[in-house]
């Protein structure tokens, strides 16, 4: 169960069981994948069923149909007290992944279980105003030049399993469902999906282009991102005995004007790694008490908030612009828990899964908002 699973699908096929199954049949439907039983209203007698979309708002219930299936194991409350576990999880904070959503940094996806790779475009610079007497002087004509990449769209998903001696234990009792391995599953979820984007890890499946921007990247390995070493700004990393406040608040500000030398002028989030927290909590120095470090950070224009990723390695910091042209998360699908049979169908097993993967962008001429201190 500790198993976490990244599929990607790209133009020449998929890797992975749920990418397979996508592959073979152009598109996967989670409501089919959550049979319950359900009393027959008719007869009394319990039924499996399953959920089928049929098209329209999503939101809507005349957009759903309900059929009849073989088999099925658990009983549509207990999906909902599954279901809850999993949204009480993604409700908690997510760091980098919630800054996107609160931003507003969200690019949806309408068709997310038939989409595998996202069609996007980078921008050439163009166009350049003349200053003339008569305006009758034609200006130059130029047009932007739009450039085609892909980004493969990934489904992160967990197995887990629910005993069935104590489910129909429960059962019997009255007790609700052990939601525990549920609510694990869809954590180790999250955490792959913040991962992704403070780690130094990428991710790359079908073809490459001369650049390899057909690849997930991360703030922290993006080839157009831009490098700062601590030895070329003060020289000491923050919690070191010698490093001031002065000194980390220089730090920040050298950050900030290799962004706006990149053409990106904010705002801004400042990431620290779990280290760094308490650091920021001293006081700026001697003469200014009751000011701490954090507090004077704040006082720079257009730095948005501080915030602590406990998943980045030690001693790097990271300023982003908070744009869509920098960065934007690709989101197909929530968290959603589904059911999933092995070894014909004799094993059943449960899986939470999303669809979703932040996008780190630059433009044609390597131009990224993003500074990386390490």
């Amino acid at each position: 169960m500790t198993d976490i699973n990244v599929d990607l699908i790209g133009p020449s096929g998929g890797v992975g069981d749920v990418a397979n199954l996508m592959t073979a049949n152009g598109r996967i439907d989670p409501g089919a994948m959550r049979p319950f039983i359900h009393v027959d209203e008719k007869t009394g007698a319990l039924r499996a069923y399953k959920t089928i979309y049929r098209g329209g708002d999503p939101k809507k219930l005349e957009s759903y149909s309900v059929q009849p299936v073989t088999n099925a194991t658990l009983r549509r409350d207990e999906w909902k007290q599954l279901d809850d576990a999993i949204m009480e999880v993604a409700r908690q904070r997510l760091g980098g992944v919630q800054d996107l959503i609160d931003k507003g940094l969200v690019y949806n996806l309408g068709n997310a279980m038939g989409t595998t790779v996202l069609e996007w475009h980078d921008v050439s610079e163009a166009m350049e105003a003349d200053l003339t007497m008569d305006g009758v002087t034609r200006s130059k004509g130029d047009r932007p030049v739009f450039k085609h990449n892909y980004l493969p769209i990934p489904i992160i998903h967990v197995d887990y399993e629910i005993n069935a001696r104590v489910l129909a234990a429960s059962r019997n009792l009255g007790n609700p469902i052990d939601t525990v391995s549920a609510e694990r599953a869809a954590r180790k979820v999250q955490e792959k999906l913040e991962d992704m984007l403070f780690t130094d890890t990428d991710y790359s499946f079908g073809e490459k282009d001369s650049r390899d921007r057909n690849k997930i990247y991360s703030y922290l390995n993006h080839p157009d991102r831009n490098e700062v070493t601590f030895a070329a700004v003060e020289g000491a990393h923050w919690n070191d005995s010698g490093t001031t406040g002065a000194d980390i608040v220089r730090c920040v500000t050298q950050m900030k004007q290799e962004s706006i030398d990149n053409l990106y002028y904010g705002p801004w989030m400042l990431y620290i790694p779990t280290a760094y927290e308490t650091i920021l909590d001293l006081d700026y120095d001697a003469t200014s008490p009751g000011i701490t470090i954090r507090e004077r950070i704040m006082k720079i224009d257009k730095i948005m908030g501080i915030k602590v990723i406990d998943r980045m390695p030690a001693h790097n910091v990271l300023l982003v612009q908070m744009t869509s042209d920098v960065v934007r998360l690709v989101r197909g699908m929530g968290l959603t828990n589904v059911e999933w049979s092995t070894e014909g169908n004799f094993i059943t097993k449960y899986k939470v899964m999303t669809i979703q993967v932040p996008q780190i962008r630059s433009d044609q001429n390597g131009k990224c908002g993003i500074v990386h201190l390490s």
